[in-house]
């Protein structure tokens, strides 16, 4: 297997576009890396980069010990799945795993020791004489997943593979993937603008907006500690709630100012952020950090306010409050317990341990 290294990663089109910007990382020997971000943010053009299905404006990209910039696609060992599955309509499900294989020239017995194998792995033996106008959508992902492996490449991508599935073949396909990837132990990226799949998936994830690389960590590490606002608010769902304010002296101790609410700030906090009394700042509250204040005993400092119940989204195992405090709008998660009703007042607690605060000019995390 290889590790892949990215250095300096730069990409711009005839038009002057940049599309990628100085983008650096280390994909190490079989891990798992995701790149996540909004559309257009330069994720799968790094990944066509890599692949060699786009020129390299300027940077070096390594597979194992070896530079690849001038390398075609066939000569840098990887394989690659695609968002559209790109299955030969006139081929059994058979041959089209076995193409690659009968191109290289390998035996008849090993292009089928090959395609069992990769077909055992996946669960589709008895596809195998099938054309892909008679497979479902997650069977035709598995063929194409099926012609990947066959190959044996140091290095698999993936383009958005489970975009094209519903929900719930999406939830059992991305399972499927990372129990390959134990399996198989390849160094693997996959790109995604779903951020549950990378959360779910990665052992690492690149977050990147407008072709900038933001953060790069485990996935709690990026959840708990985000980088700056962009991903505070991209990484959680419900999406972290965002509030803009400032801090202010109150009964002895410093306390978020929203006007219509104060909360005050932990002794470390209030230590750590001194240099920001009586200035702007803005303050992230995950919405699993705000407790109906009945229920709170899991809060470790909480500071209490009282909302009007905006909106109540059931989900059964959970619920999603919609507040308003004044102009500021947020989202609770709470058990299924004593719900409020639509326009009540309801006392919550906000667990301030947990609270994030951002610089409002560089939008850089602060605390």
């Amino acid at each position: 297997m290889a590790k892949i290294i990215v250095e300096n990663l730069n990409k711009y089109y005839d038009n002057g576009f940049h599309a990628v910007k100085d983008v650096s990382f280390v994909a190490e020997d079989k891990e798992f890396m995701v790149l996540v971000g909004p559309s257009g943010c330069g994720k799968t053009t790094v990944l066509r980069l890599i692949a060699g299905l786009e020129e390299i404006s300027s940077g070096d990209i390594y597979i194992g010990d070896t530079l690849v910039n001038n390398k075609q696609p066939k000569e840098r060992d990887i394989a690659m799945v695609f968002q559209n599955y790109a299955l030969y309509p006139h081929m059994s499900v058979y041959d089209n795993m076995a193409f690659a294989l009968k191109l290289r020239k390998e035996s008849r017995a090993e292009i089928k020791k090959k395609v069992d194998h990769a077909a055992g792995l996946l669960g589709i033996e008895s596809m195998l004489k099938r054309k892909p106008a008679q497979l479902s959508g997650g069977q035709r992902q598995r063929v194409a997943l099926g012609r990947a492996i066959v190959r044996n490449p140091k290095v698999f991508l993936f383009d958005e593979p489970l975009s094209n599935l519903d929900a719930k073949l999406r939830v059992a396909m991305r399972a499927e993937i990372v129990k390959l990837h134990r399996t198989l132990e390849n160094t693997m990226i996959y790109v995604t603008h779903d951020q549950v799949e990378a959360m779910t998936m990665a052992d690492r994830i690149v977050v990147m907006k407008d072709g900038i690389l933001h953060q790069i960590d485990t996935p709690l590490d990026i959840y708990n500690s985000p980088a700056n606002l962009f991903v505070a608010g991209f990484i959680g769902s419900p999406a972290i709630n965002i509030v803009h304010g400032k801090l202010v002296a109150k009964d002895g101790a410093l306390a978020f100012d929203g006007e219509d609410f104060h909360l005050k700030l932990t002794p470390d906090q209030a230590e750590k952020l001194k240099a920001y009394e009586n200035k702007p700042i803005i303050m992230g509250v995950r919405p699993e950090d705000i407790y109906d204040a009945r229920h709170d005993a899991m809060a470790d400092f909480p500071q209490q306010f009282t909302p009007v119940c905006d909106l109540v989204e059931p989900l059964g195992n959970e619920y999603h409050v919609l507040l308003k405090a004044g102009d500021h709008g947020f989202t609770a998660r709470f058990d299924p317990k004593d719900l409020p009703q639509m326009g009540e007042k309801l006392l919550v607690s906000v667990d301030m341990v947990k609270v994030h605060f951002f610089d409002p000019e560089s939008e850089i995390t602060i605390y």
